[in-house]
């Protein structure tokens, strides 16, 4: 078995995809240095500062947190290419130019250590062409490893290889990328932009042809190309400006440059459309210059008129039918749209149709088998389903016969006949390309399951495609109890597992019930307790729809006993026998939060947003965070040199009263809700699997619940210190006159009320001041607008 370790990385390249993976690189904590040419003018490094400086302000942050651009290493090729010794990987990362690839591969090639494996970032070069500049003993080591950008965010990473590529090299680099980086891995063929770009980009010009054919606008086709279609929420155009027109027309430009009729029978379809033309010359390339197809002015989005050649006014809306329509089963949807008369529905079917005949006619040459497009068609361009898996629902013989009639009659892009394993053999007489056996290779002609390597043993419920084998979550393992709120069910009969269930995974009575339950069966018959669900979000926070009715009916007395269960159940887990690990994905806010930081330990993705917010709805965090905030502060003060207790209650507070959110798992640490012991899993499929074996390591190591103890607070000098700076943002016109009533109420807890400074207090103590103001604040008319405006619209109401 192989012991590749990627100990350090270097990125050759500081554009905007080079500093980007270089800035991923720091987020799972891999040391990284930064390679550029040498400036002209002042520093040498000039160009790579001047790139990692730019990390610090692109949005979405390409970083965990910004002030870890600093861990960046800066190098140029002139002085330091002796650094490249020390690394295990090498990634280059500069522009699209063959003979610029390969001149820099002669130069580096002398510092490359003996083992490292060297890989090219090139979104479309040939990988094999590339490969001829190196050395005979790098070759061996080299391959293709296309990111998709951004790469901290988009989690397919194509891999390359070419006939010199040593296969254990492949299986050591998807290894790395997969655990180390979180990334999803494709297998791809050394063709023109590989999988995802060559199918994706030759669907949005097919898709162009076909807006202009049937004259629809940008915005309505974008209404009907996201989610409604089972794509990326941004649509085809608003896509095109995110990722950057210039980028956009860049691959446009390497099909055209690499391909031809005889290699592509779609060939002609690619010529570029005049709308990007036109947005080109005008050097509107998108996002990045503020304007593309879609420009923003003022509070207004307009669309770019081709015939008017300027902005117009946006926002129109698809009709309302196809919305219906794209709800339905996937045969009655597909034959809807292709039978339908109107020019939104014909366009649907056809830029559908145009998908499922170009990835037929292409998969024997740019994949090794129909599972490969489509997990790059859903990672790479945000679909719900591959055009594989969607034809396959709607029934693959009938979809079969309607495209051959398409091309019979002239409709499609091409002429190009389907593949004669379509309609004939193992996939006709399965009704697809994916089965419990596999995915259809068309070259073995076999259906071929996923490649086993030891990584892939840590993704215990990994992401199936329709018709795939493999065990659903929902179901899996043995259940010891199940209502409509929670299952509490094990898969090893040493770990109890509780799933939360309800819509958001908000936290309602009978959440806190099932929970109550699986601490009492935990403690009882297992080493420990893991909170995870096996979708996201971990919790969006308390369910306050369930509480209005026993508010209504009851009173105010119904809220807190509603709120004092919850701070019971938050007790019970932080000092249960056996280790309670939350496993966090996605978004922790609230009672969600206070979940996670009431568990023993929290096992968390990457792509976590921890916070408490429910300043936003006007209410105090009412399930112990305030009271977590007060005791942290206590023991950070106590362990730092530092003993300033209302600094680190100050901090806290802040937290609380902005309802600021982790952007990230690193920046959650930052802002308190982690604690540096946490720990950051970088694949989100990895996340069960390292919570489970972190619970049976803290029993193995004799855990031990902490002592019930009580802690010092600020006290009424400490919170007259937070008050005079909230008053002066009453004043100046920086909150409003409720927010002011919240944040002093916040204030008011989390220095411990009305008591002395250093004053030694217990949980409950606070919890009771936790629930006094929660209770105060739900039955004012300006909290209570708040909750039903974000129940009513689902955005929060500032009053």
């Amino acid at each position: 078995m192989s012991r590749f370790q990627v100990k350090k990385v270097a990125v050759l390249g500081a554009g905007v995809m080079g500093a980007q993976i270089a800035a991923h690189l720091v987020n799972v904590k891999v040391p990284v240095v930064l390679f550029d040419l040498p400036a002209k003018e002042g520093p040498k490094n000039g160009i790579v500062t001047k790139a990692v400086d730019n990390l610090k302000k692109l949005k979405p942050s390409p970083l965990g947190v910004a002030e870890d651009a600093a861990l960046i290493g800066q190098a140029n090729y002139e002085e330091h290419l002796e650094q490249l010794k020390d690394c295990d990987l090498v990634i280059e990362a500069i522009a699209e130019r063959m003979d610029w690839k390969l001149d820099l591969y002669k130069k580096i090639a002398p510092f490359v250590a003996p083992h490292a494996i060297v890989a090219s970032n090139t979104s479309g070069l040939s990988i094999t062409k590339l490969s001829e500049a190196l050395p005979e003993a790098i070759k061996p080591r080299f391959c293709g490893i296309h990111f998709f950008n951004p790469p901290r965010y988009m989690y397919l990473v194509e891999l390359i290889a070419t006939p010199t590529t040593n296969p254990q090299i492949l299986d050591d680099l998807e290894t790395f990328v997969t655990s180390g980086l979180g990334k999803g891995v494709v297998r791809a063929k050394d063709t023109p932009n590989f999988i995802a770009n060559r199918v994706g980009i030759a669907g949005m010009l097919g898709t162009m042809r076909e807006v202009e054919k049937f004259g629809l606008t940008f915005d309505v086709v974008d209404d009907l190309t996201g989610k409604k279609l089972g794509r990326a929420s941004s649509g085809t155009f608003r896509t095109a400006d995110v990722v950057g027109l210039d980028t956009m027309a860049h691959v446009i430009k390497t099909l055209q440059d690499t391909l031809n009729a005889d290699t592509d029978p779609f060939y002609p379809s690619f010529g570029t459309p005049e709308v990007l033309k036109t947005l080109l010359e005008k050097g509107n390339l998108g996002q990045k210059t503020k304007a593309g197809f879609y420009k923003k002015v003022g509070r207004d989005v307009l669309r770019f008129d081709l015939e008017k050649g300027d902005y117009v006014p946006g926002g129109e809306k698809a009709d309302e039918v196809y919305g219906r329509m794209l709800k339905k089963p996937a045969g009655e949807r597909l034959k809807l749209l292709r039978n339908s008369t109107g020019p939104q529905g014909q366009f649907l079917w056809s830029i559908l149709r145009n998908s499922f005949h170009y990835a037929a006619v292409h998969l024997a040459s740019i994949a090794e088998t129909a599972r490969d497009v489509d997990q790059a068609m859903r990672w790479g361009f945000g679909m719900k389903q591959g055009p594989f898996e969607l034809w396959q629902e709607a029934g693959w013989l009938q979809v079969a016969d309607w495209i051959l009639q398409d091309i019979e009659a002239g409709k499609a892009l091409s002429k190009a006949p389907l593949p004669e394993w379509v309609f004939k053999g193992p996939v006709a007489e399965a009704g697809g390309v994916h089965t419990a056996e596999g995915s259809w290779n068309p070259t073995t002609k076999k259906f071929e399951p996923r490649r086993v390597l030891p990584v892939y043993k840590r993704q215990i419920f990994p992401e199936l495609l329709l018709g795939e084998k493999g065990e659903k979550y929902e179901t899996a393992g043995k259940t010891l109890h199940e209502d409509d709120s929670i299952r509490l069910w094990t898969l090893d009969d040493q770990v109890l597992i509780a799933s939360i269930k309800t819509k958001m995974h908000a936290i309602s009575p009978e959440v806190c019930e099932g929970l109550m339950q699986a601490i009492e069966l935990a403690e009882k018959d297992y080493d420990g307790l893991v909170v995870w669900s096996g979708d996201e979000p971990f919790s969006a926070g308390a369910d306050l729809q369930a509480m209005l009715p026993a508010f209504i009916a009851v009173g105010v007395s119904a809220i807190d006993d509603a709120e004092g269960f919850m701070q019971q159940t938050m007790l019970r887990l932080r000092y249960a026998s056996v280790p309670v690990v939350s496993a966090v994905r996605g978004l922790a806010l609230g009672g969600g939060c206070e979940l996670a930081v009431y568990s023993s330990k929290r096992v968390v993705a990457m792509e976590s947003y921890i916070g408490l917010v429910e300043v936003g709805v006007g209410l105090v965090p009412g399930a112990g965070g305030l009271t977590y905030i007060a005791r942290r502060a206590a023991e950070n003060a106590q362990t730092s040199t530092d003993k300033d207790l209302l600094k680190f209650v100050t901090e806290g507070f802040t937290a609380a009263a902005m309802a600021k959110v982790g952007t990230s798992a690193i920046e959650s640490r930052k802002l308190g809700f982690l604690l540096d012991s946490d720990i950051i899993v970088p694949n989100k499929d990895e996340l069960l699997y390292v919570a489970l074996q972190t619970a049976k390591a803290m029993t193995d190591a004799g855990y031990r619940p902490p002592h019930r103890r009580q802690f010092p607070v600020a006290g009424r000098s400490g919170k007259a210190t937070i008050q005079g700076q909230l008053v002066n943002m009453r004043d100046g016109g920086f909150i409003s006159q409720h927010d002011f009533r919240i944040a002093s109420l916040i204030a008011n807890v989390v220095t411990g009320g009305d008591v002395d400074a250093n004053t030694l207090v217990t949980e409950e103590y606070l919890m009771a001041l936790e629930r006094q103001a929660f209770c105060e604040l739900v039955q004012t008319p300006k909290t209570q607008e708040r909750i039903l405006g974000l129940l009513n619209t689902g955005k929060p109401l500032r009053n």
